[in-house]
């Protein structure tokens, strides 16, 4: 059952872009300038750039995508004043956690330090990860309480 239409939402959803990028090293760059394309203007662009060269070259290293004929696909949803959305799908495949030998942030490590949040959704067959970053409102000076 319908909500009636009085009670159902008027506004549009996000907008949002999607990709799909053979998983060669070479398209990991693509990716990053198609993210930096859609968020000319965004103030959390280049972190978002950043993420997106990490989780792309994640699938074409570390993934079943780099299997030959492979590919990534990088979605984007950008709801402006509120937050953006990236992630990347792959192939999936085994999850390994390897030791870091150094103090050099790795990876995921970026993408924690940098996003608001982020996860992982899927197994060996496919996977997702995704980040979340809060996109505050310009500062728009001193708020007025009212008296």
């Amino acid at each position: 059952m319908h909500a009636p239409l009085s009670a159902q939402a008027t506004t549009a959803p996000p907008p949002g872009w999607s990709r799909v990028f053979a998983a060669i090293p070479a398209s990991v760059g693509e990716a990053r300038r198609f993210v930096a394309g859609i968020l000319d203007g965004c103030p959390v662009a280049d972190d978002a750039v950043l993420c997106i060269s990490e989780l792309a070259t994640n699938s074409v290293l570390h993934s079943n995508s780099a299997q030959a004929g492979g590919t990534f696909t990088v979605h984007a949803e950008i709801c402006h004043g509120d937050y953006l959305w990236i992630e990347v799908e792959d192939s999936g495949g085994p999850w390994d956690t390897y030791p870091h030998d150094n103090d050099r942030p790795h990876g995921l490590a970026i993408v924690a330090a940098l996003a608001s949040d982020w996860g992982i959704d899927g197994d060996y067959r496919a996977r997702v990860v995704w980040a979340r970053f809060d996109w505050p409102p310009p500062d728009s000076g001193p708020r007025q309480v009212p008296s």
